[in-house]
């Protein structure tokens, strides 16, 4: 392991050994800015289920910091990835996360055919650092914010870095672009081809046809889907409404994905363009996505949710789901029309976590009802939304 540090874009630098893929010398970085090792610092709460979050193609673009104080105990195994829809390892479906931020790195025996959380990393050009004092980079991160940062290894003979390495690497840091204005759904979702539908995926005994529309879907919600009885055929986060609507189908899903929901044009327009013509609901970026095709708009939060613990209550029935969660922005619920109401809210801070059409078949919900990882109790809501598919494909096809 060598000398590496997590440097924030306040100033503000972290030392601990670097493991995964080696973290790159300054004099390696370009001087306008790296997509290696740099991007926004988020802390996750979630105490299990390392290897899902890294994989999550939401974490494009992110340092992913663990406040679990012990990672890598269970190793890693391929089949656990939510890469989204691609098996091979095709650099656009490969883990997204920028790097990670560990404070206690397992490096004991697993169970047979896993490897080593490092391994893992390693083989994807991860970076990763460990002893880390994620305590108070954690507090840093709920008082002041979400802030760049990114991961240097010292030179062998360095063991602190002087303050003429600290100003060159603060100059690399401060020119990592800002989340917000990023539209990294187009690189992290499925690509479009000559094709409208991309990839397709059978249920052994289906009962509805959904078009899921992938700005970085997570591998849970396909296998929700499947087990719901849906044939699931995935386009491009640039479809159009006319291509979607080509095939028919029972009901669109708006998938998760990373980065800034405001600069989507093209996907905010084909939204629009299905709401009132076939049932959609939007999972996370797509609960954003629909919320401002349907008038509304977003807003950056301070820290964002990230975890397998946050409580939302259903308004409707008074029930409150504990709920994973990943996201950066939300639903700026005074921007919402009349017609469009708040269905579900985080019982911690009362964001919105949840919206529907008073008169179209549109909803979506902010947190991920397929978990991967995180409580599965909130997987009822892939259930009901399939109900209604089957319920108004058999009224207009008694």
């Amino acid at each position: 392991m060598s000398n590496t540090l997590l440097l924030l874009s306040d100033g503000s630098w972290f030392p601990g050994n670097g493991f995964g893929s080696p973290a790159p010398l300054l004099d390696d970085v370009p001087k306008e800015t790296s997509k290696n090792a740099a991007g926004e610092v988020v802390f996750n709460t979630s105490m299990s289920g390392y290897h899902e979050m890294v994989t999550d193609p939401s974490y494009a673009g992110q340092i992913l910091v663990f406040t679990s104080a012990h990672i890598g105990n269970y190793g890693c195994d391929e089949d656990w990835s939510e890469t989204g829809v691609s098996a091979d390892r095709n650099e656009r479906f490969c883990p997204k996360a920028a790097a990670v931020v560990v404070r206690n790195l397992y490096s004991g025996p697993i169970p047979a055919g896993r490897i080593s959380f490092s391994h893992f990393l390693e083989s994807y050009g991860i970076c990763g650092i460990c002893g880390v004092d994620t305590r108070a980079l954690t507090i840093s991160l709920r008082d002041g914010g979400s802030r760049n940062g990114m991961l240097f290894r010292l030179n062998d003979d360095a063991r602190f870095p002087s303050d003429s390495w600290l100003d060159g690497a603060l100059k690399r840091v401060r020119a990592i672009p800002s989340m917000e204005g990023q539209a990294l759904a187009r690189k992290s979702g499925t690509e479009k081809g000559s094709s409208a539908v991309e990839k397709s995926f059978s249920a052994n005994e289906a009962k509805v046809r959904v078009a899921l529309i992938d700005y970085g879907v997570k591998g849970g919600i396909i296998r929700e889907l499947k087990r719901c009885g849906s044939d699931v055929v995935v386009l491009s986060s640039v479809s159009t409404a006319e291509e979607v609507l080509s095939l028919h189908p029972d009901g669109v899903l708006l998938s998760n994905g990373p980065g800034d929901p405001a600069v989507l044009d093209l996907e905010i327009a084909t939204v629009a363009g299905l709401v009132g013509k076939v049932p959609v609901f939007g999972i996370c970026l797509g609960h954003q996505l629909l919320a401002t095709a349907l008038g509304g708009k977003t807003r950056k939060m301070a820290f964002g949710h990230h975890g397998a613990n946050h409580p939302v209550r259903e308004m409707a029935t008074g029930r409150v789901y504990v709920t994973s969660q990943n996201h950066g922005f939300e639903v700026d619920p005074d921007s919402l029309p009349e017609d469009v109401v708040v269905s579900h809210v985080n019982a911690n801070d009362g964001s919105v976590e949840g919206i529907m059409h008073k008169h179209l078949a549109a909803s979506s919900v902010q947190f991920h009802p397929e978990a991967s990882p995180g409580p599965r109790e909130a997987t009822i809501l892939f259930d009901r939304w399939i109900d209604t598919l089957l319920q108004n494909k058999n009224e207009v096809h008694p």
